[in-house]
């Protein structure tokens, strides 16, 4: 029972903490530029602190609402996120920024419908998943078909935005969920080559993709094109050195840092809070995934371990990403890190994520570990 609380009071104040933390560095990182764009310094401040009330608010509420629930509402959200998808690439109807058309605006607030589509696949996988028969499973047909069939329209939807680094995170989480239900290995084959052979081209054949992938290889020589937002961050990471340069102080975010508040905002932490500060949210990342991954093999039955699993998995993979990018082992994907960057939808989502975590945890029995092939659902 102590296992259980103190799993569930990481899981509540981990999060609320990491959120605490970005509002602060969103502020220091966007103060100048939402100054000079929107005479408003507090511009980017404001709208988070309202996405994160809301978050903590819906956290709260979902996590008293049983999980298997949401098992009625799987097939609905997925297509109203279907539907959202569609509108947003419409023009006229979705907002282009960055040339990219993916979000959703309602007066000065802006929704990202891939934020909802992302928890409605992991929904829909795990309902679907949790029906078929461990024997039958191991069927392609079965096993691997329908939840290509799930999947696939997302990740269509998502790349004519573009989004190329969140369609490839659907297929990513796809592998993994399949693979965790048993699918063969050499259904899990065909499905990874398919996937690399689409990936592959698609950078090929979209040429700022290619370009990002040469500067990941040798940012270098590119320092003064594709390769200068990881040159930058890496300068950033560098001036932090062991303490940081002291909050507010760093001079990366001062327009060299693209997206400072975003998909950068690591770079900003690491400069102003140094080494200890990065290996610090590094942990906390750490016992937020430990705490998923123990709720997901002790969870009442397989719908609660997919569900759970699933979050996790996205969650970790985001992370992953941003932080690959930002210290330049990964190629440039904007990504955001979950609950510190500036996003109101995304952070919203991730805090309902962790309201179903917590719903699932109040049914765990951690004092047994029950196999996977044993728990049914109806």
């Amino acid at each position: 029972m102590y296992t259980k609380s103190l799993t569930q009071s990481f899981l509540i104040f981990i999060p609320i903490f990491l959120m605490g933390l970005g509002i602060i560095m969103i502020y220091s990182s966007s103060s100048v530029f939402a100054a000079q764009r929107f005479y408003d310094s507090a511009y980017f401040l404001k709208k988070q602190v309202l996405f994160g009330v809301c978050g903590i608010i819906s956290m709260l509420v979902i996590m008293r609402i049983p999980y298997t629930y949401f098992k009625r509402l799987a097939y609905p959200v997925w297509i109203a996120s279907i539907a959202l998808l569609i509108l947003v690439i419409i023009p006229g109807i979705g907002t282009k920024v960055g040339g990219a058309m993916r979000w959703l605006r309602f007066g000065p607030l802006s929704f990202q419908p891939a934020e909802l589509a992302k928890l409605a696949v992991i929904m829909l996988l795990a309902y679907s998943l949790a029906k078929k028969e461990p024997d039958r499973i191991k069927n392609f047909s079965i096993g691997v078909i329908p939840h290509l069939i799930l999947v696939i329209p997302v990740s269509f939807l998502m790349l004519l935005q573009p989004d190329f680094g969140t369609a490839m995170m659907l297929i990513a989480l796809l592998c993994i969920m399949l693979f965790v239900a048993g699918i063969p290995f050499r259904h899990l084959a065909v499905l990874n080559g398919c996937a690399a052979i689409a990936a592959v081209l698609l950078v090929v054949f979209k040429g700022y993709r290619l370009e990002r992938f040469m500067a990941f290889i040798n940012p270098w020589e590119h320092a003064t094109d594709s390769g200068y937002h990881i040159i930058q961050s890496l300068l950033a990471f560098g001036a932090g050195g062991i303490f940081g340069t002291g909050l507010g102080r760093g001079t990366q975010k001062l327009f060299y840092l693209p997206e400072p508040h975003t998909d950068f905002i690591f770079s900003v932490i690491a400069e102003e809070l140094g080494f200890l500060g990065v290996v610090t949210i590094i942990a906390l990342f750490l016992l937020i995934i430990l705490c998923g991954i123990k709720i997901a093999m002790h969870a009442y039955d397989l719908f609660g371990t997919y569900m759970a699993l699933g979050i996790i998995i996205f969650i970790g993979l985001q992370t992953v990403i941003n932080m690959g990018v930002v210290t330049g082992l990964l190629p440039t994907k904007g990504a955001p890190l979950p609950f510190v960057s500036y996003g109101g939808t995304s952070l919203l989502i991730n805090l309902i994520s962790v309201g179903i975590l917590l719903s699932i945890s109040t049914q765990c029995n951690f004092a047994t570990r029950r196999s996977i092939g044993a728990k049914r659902v109806s």
